[in-house]
């Protein structure tokens, strides 16, 4: 289902507030038996029933979406209503497409709704992001070495300057030159992955994928040069250490 059909033809039934299913069960609670409704049963049907479903779910992503984007609204360079219900729906047709997609996966661990209201969320946390740079400009840039900020302490100051310095050292031996850019913009720069993804034509599992190899890469090479213990095992987990920073989410997970 593209982005249109997940969007105009549910918006109808949502703004109308409908609560029930087809079957009169509410959307949002047990049945009168005591069973949630059957979502994926009624997802993956056909007829009215599949379509009451849409419409309902659709309602639900709006809900989801737009509590989202209210909490993010100070990053948004319009919050006026009218941008930001366009920002709730846009999130809100993603998010069903999206959960369309990954229906098969749902393993009841959960109530439906509560794995559904992920997409929501994480679609509207993506939309706000991509309506926060869509202006901005995003440069792919080398590596540049600043100075380490000052530091009370003399001896801290220095070690974080050796590392920092160990580290661009490291950037520049074993990683290429799109890795580090891509890394720069991403734990530097602070360019959202989405946004970057959208902006290369590339999609965020392949970021992912490019940061994956970064820190392996950087942690292979500080380890040899005595700048991080040996691991024994799985690869040490240091909270303070910056390779640790970079993101491991998979892409396309809620």
């Amino acid at each position: 289902m593209g982005r249109g059909d997940a969007g105009a033809g549910m918006r109808a039934g949502a703004r109308a507030g409908t609560a029930t299913s087809a079957a009169g069960v509410r959307v949002d609670g047990p049945t009168s038996e005591g069973r949630e409704t059957d979502w994926v049963a009624a997802l993956s049907g056909s007829g009215s029933e599949q379509a009451t479903a849409l419409r309902e779910l659709h309602g639900l992503m709006v809900r989801a979406a737009a509590h989202q984007v209210w909490r993010m609204r100070a990053a948004l360079p319009d919050a006026s209503p009218g941008a930001v219900d366009v920002i709730v729906n846009q999130a809100a047709d993603e998010a069903v497409t999206a959960i369309l997609a990954k229906l098969h996966t749902f393993q009841g661990r959960s109530r439906f709704t509560t794995w559904a209201f992920k997409f929501a969320i994480l679609q509207a946390a993506t939309e706000v992001r991509r309506v926060q740079w869509q202006h901005r400009e995003v440069e792919l840039r080398d590596l540049e070495v600043r100075p380490a900020p000052g530091h009370d302490s003399p001896e801290l100051c220095a070690e974080g300057s050796d590392l920092a310095t160990a580290l661009a050292a490291a950037m520049r031996r074993v990683l290429t030159p799109y890795q580090r850019r891509i890394a720069v913009a991403l734990l530097v720069d602070a360019v959202p992955i989405d946004v970057l993804a959208e902006r290369l034509g590339t999609t965020r599992g392949a970021l992912y994928k490019t940061l994956h190899d970064v820190r392996v890469r950087l942690r292979r090479e500080l380890v040899s040069r005595g700048y991080l213990p040996v691991p024994h095992g799985d690869p040490p987990q240091t909270s303070t250490s910056t390779l640790d920073r970079l993101p491991t989410r998979r892409a396309g997970t809620p």
